[in-house]
């Protein structure tokens, strides 16, 4: 049976899944365990592993069934190709792999480099919490030029991936 993926409002995954299974539809939602930092202490949690996002499961996605499925508080959308175009079931091989992979209980790390013309902090080295402007950026050799106002000059630094966060 084919699956669709079902565009949530932002952190309404878990509601989301909830009331589509109250609709007594077929729900998959692969979470990963992740840190969770607190004021005092590190804890592990269950986090989604595509926030936004749950698969449902879909015999026949006629009108009935897409308006179930809008009509749930929490979904935005079903993924299709374009705005008001049909949905794009997704392949049963790519849920099964993602299943595999959540089963696998692989430690999952998810990096978020900051783009061109974003505003980036950095978090090690001997600028460490100064905040500047990426310039330039290869993520393949995980090089970013951040200029820095000091002194209201400019001045450009080359650093690796894990010396830099986005903002």
């Amino acid at each position: 049976m084919p699956w669709y993926v079902v565009h949530t409002r932002s952190r309404h995954e878990y509601k989301v899944n909830t009331r589509l299974i109250q609709k007594n539809l077929t729900t998959f939602l692969p979470e990963i365990e992740s840190w969770s930092k607190q004021k005092d202490r590190k804890k592990k949690i269950l986090t989604p592993l595509f926030p936004g996002y749950v698969f449902t499961e879909a015999p026949f996605l006629d009108n009935e069934t897409k308006l179930t499925i809008l009509k749930t508080v929490g979904v935005v959308r079903i993924l299709g190709k374009k705005e008001n175009a049909e949905p794009i079931p997704v392949p049963d091989n790519k849920i099964d792999a993602i299943r595999r992979f959540v089963n696998s209980k692989t430690e999952i790390f998810t990096l978020q480099f900051p783009g061109e013309g974003e505003p980036a902090r950095i978090i090690d080295g001997p600028f460490a919490g100064v905040e500047g402007t990426v310039i330039k950026r290869n993520v393949e050799k995980e090089l970013f030029v951040v200029s820095i106002d000091l002194l209201q000059r400019s001045v450009a630094i080359k650093l690796k991936g894990f010396q830099i966060s986005k903002i």
